[in-house]
């Protein structure tokens, strides 16, 4: 069963998940799927882009390894759940309109680019959406976030439009998660949600210090973990 699979997913429901992060890219065909990667390579071996594969060869390479699920078929089989979806590609972020429109209540956009972040998200708006998706930063208002914080200087401007900070606790030898960005954060109503953590210990740590939320590999162990 891999990552980003119609099987990893199930899981993650039946074990009282209530939210996923998951990723997305385009295939071949236009189709908007869930992938991380830019290629097959890690996977499956085969040195292809995601973005040359047609959709149906893509599905039936992941047939045994647990499914594959485009983002409108995740969003009708857990009808349940909330999803956070990190856009991988700027291909994606048109299509995702129409996609998560119906369903922008309970979905969060976020990329490493906040260019791409915010197409996506205005993709979601034009195409009629009753609700603006949440959405989290992307890697240059992160930096720009833990700089302010660090100099005691209000990240207001940056965190406009920003439900949440999604961070590693470090980055090499920086320490990202810290005293001062959660005050930031939480003093503009945002949260923090540390990626990715599956020893039980840490996510309690994480926690204890003010972290909002923990993404993890884990929902077996997180949800026993902090429920």
């Amino acid at each position: 069963m891999w990552e980003n699979t119609a099987a990893a997913f199930a899981a993650a429901h039946a074990v009282g998940a209530e939210y996923i992060e998951t990723d997305c890219r385009v295939t071949a065909d236009g189709d908007v799927v869930l992938f991380h990667d830019e290629t097959l390579t890690r996977l499956l071996g085969i040195d292809r882009l995601v973005a040359e594969v047609r959709t149906a060869e893509l599905a039936e390479l992941l047939a045994p390894h647990g499914g594959l699920l485009t983002v409108s078929e995740m969003l009708e089989m857990f009808p349940d759940m909330r999803f956070n979806i990190d856009v991988k590609t700027d291909a994606a972020a048109a299509p995702l309109g129409p996609i998560v429109a119906p369903h922008s209540h309970r979905v969060l956009l976020t990329s490493f680019s906040d260019a791409r972040r915010r197409r996506a998200v205005g993709a979601v708006m034009d195409a009629g959406a009753e609700v603006r998706p949440a959405t989290s930063a992307g890697q240059q208002s992160m930096i720009w976030v833990r700089l302010l914080s660090m100099l005691r200087l209000s990240p207001q401007r940056v965190l406009r439009d920003i439900d949440a900070l999604q961070i590693p606790e470090r980055y090499g030898r920086v320490k990202v998660l810290t005293p001062a960005l959660l005050r930031a954060a939480h003093r503009h109503d945002v949260e923090v949600h540390v990626w990715t953590v599956n020893d039980p210990e840490d996510m309690q740590r994480l926690i204890a210090a003010g972290a909002d939320g923990i993404v993890t590999d884990r929902a077996d162990i997180a949800v026993k973990t902090l429920f």
